[in-house]
């Protein structure tokens, strides 16, 4: 069984609140969930995330996964560091040397 922690809708018509919530990966978006552990709501002019900090701690140190839209969310919060960007020009770099040590060679 592997659980994620991921975004529950509720609400009305353009109007969307979303529950943070653990759930096995294989249950619908809105389905059958182990937890509630959280509150995101994208409609308010200041965004609210509330959230249950210690709950969250101890579902990731079993093994639970966020979604990406939650690990966002948890990052902005403080609660997960974020990765390093990869740099976007690995192309180009590897171009570069290419063209160096051929320069090098003749």
């Amino acid at each position: 069984m592997s659980v994620r922690i991921r975004l529950k809708r509720f609400g009305k018509k353009k109007k969307p609140i979303y529950r943070i919530v653990v759930a096995d990966q294989k249950n619908p978006r809105d389905g059958k969930t182990i937890e509630d552990i959280g509150q995101y709501n994208p409609t308010q002019d200041p965004v609210v995330v509330t959230v249950k900090e210690e709950r969250i701690n101890y579902w990731i140190s079993v093994g639970a996964q966020p979604t990406e839209t939650v690990k966002r969310l948890l990052t902005g919060l403080g609660l997960m560091k974020a990765k390093p960007l990869q740099s976007s020009n690995q192309k180009v770099a590897k171009k570069d040397r290419k063209k160096s040590s051929a320069l090098d060679e003749s």
